[in-house]
């Protein structure tokens, strides 16, 4: 009966993980696709990231439902329930993932051709493909329980910051000296908001991969500050 026990536990969180994966594969794919449908202005392909968001939010409640189960019936104690509660915290931070790329697609129509216009846009595949690399790693160091790789998101997600701080004053600039374009260009700041957000989450999944093979919090990152304390530099080499 132990043994049986033990299976149908080890079964239930390979099932977990899986699933949480399979979030994280359509997550990434959303955020591309969006940006890929505001530069190409493809309508369709936008309808069909929104469309598609609800299989994470699909998967979401899967993971739901089984970790609740997991942790009623099993009653895992210690790195079981650490890793455990890790994964449910991660399934809720990809659905936000994919609803970001979701809010996305969604802008597409609004900027639609007039978007070609407005010179900061240019900026956006290469933020969203920093974007989808984070969101990429991040599940990573948690499928691979890759301490150092979660330590590289975080400190990654500086980068991501960087580029959304040189978009925010593009685009105000822009949207100054072309006032008829300001509604667009709203809409575009926005979505670089959206992106700016998804590497927030991304370094939210790497501290939790970080706590449940460590056992420890990662420090708090100040936004904007790209110093790294000494304890943390031998992660960083």
């Amino acid at each position: 009966m132990a043994q049986h026990t033990v299976s149908a536990f080890d079964a239930e969180i390979h099932d977990l993980r899986a699933m949480v994966l399979e979030m994280g594969d359509k997550s990434t794919l959303a955020i591309s696709r969006a940006i890929a449908a505001l530069e190409k202005n493809d309508l369709e392909l936008a309808r069909s990231v929104v469309a598609d968001d609800r299989q994470i939010d699909e998967l979401e409640r899967r993971i739901d439902t089984l970790s609740i189960q997991t942790i009623a019936l099993r009653a895992p104690m210690a790195d079981d329930l650490r890793h455990l509660i890790a994964t449910f915290k991660i399934s809720s931070i990809a659905e936000r993932i994919g609803d970001y790329a979701k809010n996305i697609a969604k802008r597409v129509p609004l900027v639609a051709e007039s978007s070609r216009q407005i010179e900061p846009v240019a900026l956006l595949p290469s933020m969203a493909k920093i974007a989808s690399d984070l969101v990429s790693d991040a599940f990573k160091a948690y499928a691979d329980g890759d301490v150092d790789l979660a330590v590289s998101v975080w400190a990654g997600d500086q980068t991501l910051d960087n580029f959304y701080t040189s978009f925010f004053r593009s685009i105000i600039t822009y949207m100054i000296e072309n006032p008829a374009h300001i509604t667009e260009s709203a809409h575009l700041l926005f979505i670089a908001k959206n992106l700016e957000r998804i590497g927030d989450h991304a370094t939210n999944i790497a501290e939790l991969s970080y706590f449940a093979e460590t056992g420890r919090q990662m420090p708090d990152r100040n936004k904007g500050d790209d110093i790294v304390s000494p304890a943390w530099a031998e992660h960083l080499q």
